[in-house]
């Protein structure tokens, strides 16, 4: 298994605003992949991104060590300086073997998240991979990870008491807006129309909220979340990112989950969507990077919500499901051995499915060539009967070492 490799960012060991240096937009992510896959002597692979961690999992028989993260992230990005890939390297969280199949399952399972608990990365899991395996980016062992992950992840869920009452960060966030008690007619402004902002507008409709304008770089996107949101019977309206220094309708709460590498909001055109509009407002900054330049907070009357603060609430959190988090990774102990068990078992199975080829090969070869004449001279009966006598003997050949070779592994394993 130690062609399983994964390389991670995530809030533990990269600084949250520079996860966006490895951000791959949809528009180009799969020929960059392939280019990634391609270059880098990679068999499958997928991408995971999420708010808070952005990983390679990918399959290679290379060895992960410097000189190979080095060769990875400039044929992720052949525009990077060496300071840049440098940095890349120095961030980068490797796993390799099942190593890596554990940390895989641990982030599914929330484990590694900001916020232990939330059911929401398990989704994000398993939506990473059927996209990569519809653009011909995975193979037969990602499948198999990805299965055991997320058999693992809900084995978790079911088991332990881990996502009892879970708090991700879209819902800490909404559970700290809340607690500023904005009346349920105020104008909610999303930028952003990711899974994030989608998410976090479900939770406000479910609290009342019903005026939304969602503002995105992609209309299309901003669209269909607006879609989502009048399936509601409530009102959405959507506006391209380029037009929001056009916008006069106003806000009460502004909200950014964004990727963008620079403050989406500044100074400047938080005024001009103020216009001559005093009110206090509340900003809830999700993005990574910031999508709130932080100057706003000092020069405007706001209530701000970001993620450094989430994270703080989210720490709490772990503290106090430490007893569950311990009875979580015991399953993931135990699913790590049912999968070392299911690797051997594969392996096997895809070595030997030239074995009956061989045999058949080595048969017919007696047939009609070493014993032709020998054969030849035989009466019709006979002929039929040695025929049957080597049908047998193949099937025999084909089924013992398979049988065989299961019961060793089993026994191993054991």
């Amino acid at each position: 298994m130690l062609q399983l490799k994964i390389i991670a960012f995530t809030h533990r060991n990269t600084p949250l605003k520079e996860l966006n240096r490895f951000f791959l937009h949809e528009d180009n992510r799969k020929e960059r992949l392939e280019f990634l896959k391609y270059s880098s002597d990679i068999d499958e692979i997928f991408y995971l991104s999420t708010c808070n961690r952005i990983e390679f999992v990918f399959t290679s028989g290379c060895i992960c060590d410097t000189d190979y993260l080095h060769r990875f992230f400039r044929n992720f990005r052949n525009d990077w300086a060496e300071g840049e890939i440098a940095f890349a390297v120095k961030y980068a969280r490797v796993y390799e073997g099942e190593n890596a199949l554990r940390h895989l399952f641990r982030v599914a399972a929330s484990l590694d998240s900001l916020v232990v608990g939330e059911r929401e990365i398990i989704t994000q899991v398993r939506k990473s991979y059927d996209v990569c395996k519809e653009e011909g980016l995975t193979g037969d062992l990602l499948r198999l990870v990805t299965s055991a992950t997320i058999t693992t992840a809900k084995q978790v869920y079911t088991d332990t008491r881990i996502a009892n009452n879970p708090v991700s960060v879209v819902s800490l966030a909404e559970r700290k807006l809340r607690t500023l008690n904005p009346p349920e007619s105020s104008k909610v402004l999303l930028i952003g129309a990711g899974e994030t902002n989608t998410n976090l507008a479900k939770y406000l409709i479910k609290h009342g909220f019903s005026q939304f304008v969602i503002c995105n770089r992609t209309l299309s996107n901003a669209e269909k979340l607006a879609e989502i949101i009048a399936n509601n019977k409530i009102s959405a309206t959507a506006v391209p990112l380029s037009e929001l220094n056009n916008y006069k309708n106003g806000f009460d709460i502004m909200v950014t989950a964004t990727h963008s590498a620079v403050p989406v909001m500044t100074p400047e055109l938080y005024a001009t969507l103020l216009g001559n509009d005093t009110g206090r407002k509340i900003l809830v900054d999700l993005s990574i990077p910031a999508g709130i330049d932080h100057s706003i907070p000092e020069k405007f009357p706001v209530s701000f919500i970001d993620i450094s603060e989430l994270k703080g609430i989210a720490e709490k959190n772990l503290a106090e499901r430490q007893e569950e988090f311990n009875a979580a990774e015991e399953i993931i102990e135990e699913n790590i051995l049912e999968f070392r068990h299911l690797y051997r078992t594969r392996t096997l199975e895809l070595k030997m499915r030239e074995v009956p080829e061989k045999i058949r090969e080595i048969k017919d070869k007696a047939v009609k060539d070493v014993f032709a004449k020998e054969i030849k001279d035989l009466d019709d009966r006979s002929r039929e009967l040695l025929g049957k006598v080597l049908d047998y003997m193949e099937k025999k050949c084909i089924s013992v070492p398979m049988v065989m070779a299961k019961e060793i592994i089993l026994e191993t394993s054991e």
